[in-house]
């Protein structure tokens, strides 16, 4: 049971990623797929959630309106549509998987309750 990120790398300000999270050993189809990013020195942050269910979605302050979250159950992957991307998003980013959370509760979850982790991703936003 894993899950793969993909497609970080290095963009200028203003530009946008997509980056992926592969599921393999769990079907998304139950559950909720959480972005969370850290950046040096700093804690970890949740960035955006996908519900398990239905579709719904909670995002961080810091990004609405720019960052997009989705899951294509049929490939059993999720993505973060990142646009207008500033030198502040710059992080490593995680997807997490959490087993039939839903997004309205996404500032309440601990860590703990998404399992499994993916491995990172690095983004880089140059000024």
């Amino acid at each position: 049971v894993q899950l793969q990120a993909s497609g970080g790398g290095l963009v200028q300000t203003g530009g946008s990623l997509r980056l992926a999270c592969t599921a393999s050993g769990l079907t998304l189809d139950y559950y909720a797929i959480a972005w969370f990013r850290q950046a040096p020195g700093k804690e970890r942050e949740g960035v955006a959630c996908i519900s398990s269910s239905d579709g719904t979605t909670a995002y961080a302050e810091s990004v609405k309106g720019r960052f997009t979250v989705s899951k294509d159950n049929a490939k059993n992957t999720a993505y973060l549509e990142m646009n207008d991307l500033k030198p502040e998003d710059t992080a490593v980013y995680y997807c997490a998987a959490g087993y039939l959370l839903h997004a309205t509760l996404f500032n309440f979850y601990r860590d703990s309750d998404f399992n499994p982790w993916g491995q990172g991703t690095q983004v880089t936003v140059s000024s």
